[in-house]
C-alpha cells in the first residue's frame, strides 16, 4: 500500500492526479498505475484502470482472478466496475472516497445516478428499440469459439 500512497503523490508532483495502483499476483507486482485523466484527454485514465490494463497486458489475458488490487483511494464507481469485470479476488484502499471528495473529486452523483430508473437519469437517455437490436448477442450466442467472459 505505500507503493500506491508514494506512486499517487510522484503523480501529483509530475502534474497528474493523486491517485495510485498496484495489480498483485502472490509477491509480484503485475501491474500499476496513476491517474492520467489529463495528462492523455481520458475520462477513463484512472489509477485503477491503468493498472488492470496493464496487468492484463502483461499477463496476457482479460481475468486476474488470482490477482489483488492496491489503491490509494477507495474505488470510484467506473474502476469498481473494472475491478469486478476484471475478477480481481480482493481490494486494498487507503484515503476513503470521503477524503476524495474533500479534495476536489467527488463521484457521489454518480451513486446517487445508478439506481434511478433511465427516464429519471440527469443525462437523458433513450432506447432506440429497433427490430434487430438483439442481433448482435444471437450471433454471440451462435458463435461455437466465443470466449466467454
Amino acid at each position: 500500500m505505500a507503493t500506491a500512497i508514494q506512486m499517487a503523490k510522484a503523480n501529483v508532483d509530475n502534474g497528474g492526479g493523486p491517485f495510485g495502483a498496484l495489480i498483485v499476483r502472490g509477491d509480484t507486482i503485475v501491474g500499476r498505475g496513476v491517474n492520467r485523466v489529463t495528462q492523455h484527454n481520458d475520462p477513463t485514465a484512472h489509477a485503477e484502470v491503468v493498472a488492470i490494463r496493464d496487468a492484463c497486458t502483461r499477463l496476457q489475458r482479460f481475468k486476474l482472478e488470482d490477482c489483488v488490487i492496491y489503491t490509494s483511494c477507495e474505488p470510484c464507481p467506473m474502476c469498481l466496475g473494472a475491478i469486478y469485470w476484471a475478477g480481481l479476488s480482493r481490494i486494498y484502499f487507503a484515503a476513503t472516497h470521503r477524503q476524495a471528495s474533500e479534495a476536489g473529486f467527488d463521484d457521489s452523483f454518480i451513486y446517487k445516478e445508478i439506481p434511478l430508473a433511465i427516464h429519471e437519469r440527469s443525462i437523458p437517455t433513450t432506447q432506440l428499440a429497433l427490430e434487430n437490436a438483439a442481433a448482435p448477442f444471437v450471433a454471440w450466442i451462435a458463435n461455437a469459439n466465443r470466449i466467454d467472459y
